[in-house]
């Protein structure tokens, strides 16, 4: 599939306040960089289109023409107990009802296997088993394109988060397999025709290795605090690129947007541009 086919069909986040400013969605097979500040809404952003679009799927599981087919989600230190409590204390009922059909990959095995960490903090296996497995399987990056290749098309990943993958590959002589690992989904997502978010905490890696990242993604969402009148703090998003949107959200000044956070909304944007 080319470049261009894949940009033509539209993948809803399933927020209902951002979907219809994008014209219906974001193009499929967009690597998506969710790039923000602690604390400013990146990774609430990912859980709500998460739960929304898992949501759908739950209530209307034949519908695969305007909604992913599935939702997956790949955790690298957290457990998928620890994720889906995290939606389920902070959100209402009604957000969170699909997310049993969340699909998960978890490499926090193979994270932590590589640390110095106890191996009792993080597997349950026998003391026997947990030292046997201990260095004995490949890379987290090849168990991830390994896992990778199994979901089907037209599907929504969510990494969670890129910023524990990416430190286990800032040293120098090895970023590059990690860059090129990114390079290439990059371009096999516009096959498979499935969205990527990569969410990744501000000024954790070295600027350029952070400007890398964002050059490789085929869309860079950051989100930010800012000060407001009266000294109040607003979280803010905006989009630094987007392919095959950019042209029409400037022409529109829908670039910069004041954010909510709420339990019964989860992530909302509002549609008045931002004055600095």
């Amino acid at each position: 599939m080319d470049d261009d086919k894949a940009h033509k069909t539209l993948m809803p986040t399933g927020i209902p306040s951002l979907d219809p400013v994008m014209e219906g969605g974001v193009p499929a097979g967009s690597l998506i960089l969710l790039l923000g500040d602690i604390g400013a809404g990146g990774p609430e952003f990912a859980y709500t289109s998460v739960m929304l679009l898992s949501r759908l799927i739950h209530d209307k599981p034949a519908d695969t023409e305007t909604i992913p087919r599935e939702v997956w989600y790949v955790t690298f230190t957290k457990g998928k107990e620890d994720v889906l409590s995290e939606m389920t204390l902070a959100f209402h009922p009604d957000l969170t009802r699909g997310i049993t059909d969340i699909k998960f990959i978890d490499l926090s095995q193979i994270y932590f296997d590589s640390s110095i960490v106890p191996l009792d903090w993080y597997s349950k296996k026998d003391i026997f088993s947990r030292l046997q497995s201990r260095g004995g399987h490949d890379s987290i990056l090849g168990a991830l394109a390994t896992n990778l290749g199994t979901i089907p098309p037209r599907s929504l990943i969510v990494f969670d988060s890129l910023t524990d993958l990416a430190t286990q590959y800032a040293k120098d002589g090895i970023w590059s397999d990690f860059a090129a690992f990114l390079r290439g989904l990059q371009r096999v997502a516009k096959e498979w025709e499935s969205t990527v978010y990569l969410i990744l905490t501000r000024g954790i890696l070295d600027n350029s290795r952070e400007l890398e990242i964002s050059d490789i993604s085929d869309a860079v969402i950051f989100f930010r605090w800012e000060e407001t009148t009266g000294g109040r703090r607003q979280r803010v998003m905006y989009f630094e690129k987007f392919r095959g949107l950019m042209p029409h959200l400037e022409e529109n000044d829908l670039v910069k947007f004041a954010v909510r956070i709420s339990t019964n909304e989860g992530f909302d944007v509002s549609n008045i541009r931002v004055v600095i």
